[in-house]
């Protein structure tokens, strides 16, 4: 068996920062990615926020010239589910596709998924008026109509945002109030852009080749409403991916890896990176900062080992 000096559990923004910088520095780096490299900017229809890309760049671009550049150092990629980790001792287990590997650090990179509503025309319409980021892709509604669905901080801070480059803002609340911050609240209810939908239930999200409209019913009287609308925007919360970690490492309530300065977890060795981190910001800059400092953490820690036999 094959015993890494690194294995990233997670092939997007920061888990192949982490492998460009480990890699580079002459480390064996093995990635374990579950579906396909990129994460989900690689399903991101095109990037104007990255640096270094003044016309933008589409998701999937960006992620394959990381993983070229990753893979010009060495990395080595498998595919498949990490169903169990052991951190008990090093080197360190995982195992992922019913196979077993093992490494002297571990770094988590396995980001978040966007909770859904589960109804008709949301998974159709992503990224065709679907979309779960106003900062990537709020400038492409310019002057439109769009529909936000959730009333709480992230929604209405998402929604704020939008309110520079649409036209209307249309916003529905399963519940009968917003549960945003007051001073967020406040804000929203003097922009003139915004109309409140409370206590409303979306129903379908509509349209042929792209959204359209967007169907809702009032939850204490029946009625149903169609909202014409050229995109949607959803903010019902994130889950991370973390799930196979409960018990092996400190999570915060949300269920995010708390982590220090260095990018370690409460386990020594193991590292988390990206928007599966307990942090306040998460978009691709910032992720590709985590790894980074990462992949720097490793070396360092692996020159201490090797100083201190």
């Amino acid at each position: 068996m094959t015993e890494y000096d690194l294995i990233i559990i997670g092939g997007g923004p920061a888990g192949m920062t982490t492998a460009i910088y480990a890699g580079r520095a002459e480390l064996k780096v093995a990635m374990i990615e579950k579906m396909m490299l990129g994460g989900q900017v690689a399903t991101t229809d095109w990037v104007e926020n990255y640096p270094g890309f003044e016309d933008g760049i589409s998701g999937a671009e960006l992620m394959q010239r990381m993983e070229k550049q990753a893979k010009r150092f060495g990395l080595e990629v498998i595919f498949g589910i990490a169903e169990e980790v052991d951190f008990g001792k090093t080197p360190k287990r995982v195992v992922a596709g019913g196979k077993e590997y093992t490494a002297k650090n571990i770094v988590i990179a396995t980001g978040t998924d966007h909770k859904l509503l589960n109804i008709p025309g949301e998974k159709e319409f992503k990224g065709r008026g679907v979309s779960y980021c106003a900062t990537c892709d709020g400038p492409f509604f310019k002057d439109k109509d769009v529909v936000v669905v959730g009333g709480g901080n992230s929604g209405i801070q998402e929604s704020l945002y939008l309110s520079r480059f649409v036209r209307s803002i249309k916003l529905v609340e399963f519940l009968d109030h917003l549960n945003a911050e007051k001073i967020l609240q406040q804000r929203a209810h003097n922009d003139p852009k915004f109309t409140f939908y409370l206590n409303h239930e979306v129903l379908s999200i509509n349209g042929e080749k792209s959204v359209e409209s967007v169907t809702i019913k009032e939850r204490s009287t029946g009625e149903e409403k169609i909202l014409a609308a050229s995109g949607v925007f959803i903010w019902v919360g994130l889950d991370p991916n973390t799930d196979f970690l409960k018990g092996k490492v400190e999570l915060d309530r949300w269920g995010y890896v708390i982590t220090n300065d260095e990018m370690e977890s409460s386990v020594k060795g193991v590292f988390a990176v990206g928007d599966v981190r307990s942090k306040g910001v998460r978009q691709i800059s910032t992720a590709v900062g985590d790894g980074t400092i990462a992949a720097q953490s490793v070396v360092k820690r692996l020159e201490e080992s090797e100083q201190s036999k």
